[in-house]
């Protein structure tokens, strides 16, 4: 994939209260349905006295792997709910659980569907989500003298910096997408008339913020 969006990197915990019951989401990043398995027992073996842990994920590059596990509440009103959510916002490599602590007032079907659906919107939109895309790494090696013009430069693209060294030069580290790396070097040897080096790194994927 050349770019697709998913949770941020570190994942994270929200929780939203629905009439008296507890909803707790944990968002993480994964790659393959082991993963995802082992940060659902993970969360479970933590909240092994809730009344529920509800499941959603999908994995892969067309979502090939999607599960959604109700874990007692009535069929639908939970795992279903819970992935439409990721379908809706187009995350992948994503698993999420939602746990239950009842709070004594019953919420019917349309209740726990609004409810677990609530809990991952807005539990995504607490925790975060990112656009990852597959960007060359570009060094840019510079005199002191014509480093405040290229950082300039760099503000003023849309280009990610993903590191500054400082050394016997300056070497900015950023994320270009490979089919303008040429147009790049083009414009940072015109702006420094020439008087700058390059080195094209590994394909990586960058996180960038999104908003819901």
């Amino acid at each position: 994939m050349i770019e697709y969006r998913t949770v941020v990197a570190q994942g994270g915990t929200h929780e939203i209260d629905v009439k008296g019951s507890r909803f707790i989401c944990n968002a993480k990043r994964v790659f393959s349905e082991a993963e995802a398995i082992e940060f659902i027992e993970a969360i479970r073996k933590e909240h092994y006295k809730a009344t529920h842990n509800c499941v959603a994920f999908q994995i892969g590059d067309n979502n090939e792997i999607q599960r959604a596990l109700d874990d007692g509440e009535p069929s639908g009103t939970a795992g279903v709910p819970m992935l439409e959510v990721l379908k809706q916002r187009d995350l992948k490599n994503i698993v999420v659980v939602v746990t239950r602590y009842f709070g004594g007032t019953k919420l019917g079907s349309g209740g726990l569907i609004r409810a677990y659906s609530s809990a991952v919107s807005e539990g995504l939109d607490a925790i975060g989500q990112v656009e990852r895309k597959l960007q060359t790494q570009l060094a840019i090696e510079v005199a002191y003298t014509l480093s405040g013009k290229v950082e300039h430069w760099i503000e003023e693209s849309t280009y990610q910096l993903l590191d500054t060294s400082y050394l016997a030069d300056v070497t900015f580290h950023l994320g270009i997408p490979t089919n303008e790396l040429d147009k790049v070097q083009n414009s940072l040897i015109n702006l420094t008339s020439g008087q700058v080096k390059f080195e094209i790194g590994d394909e990586i994927y960058v996180d960038l913020p999104i908003n819901a």
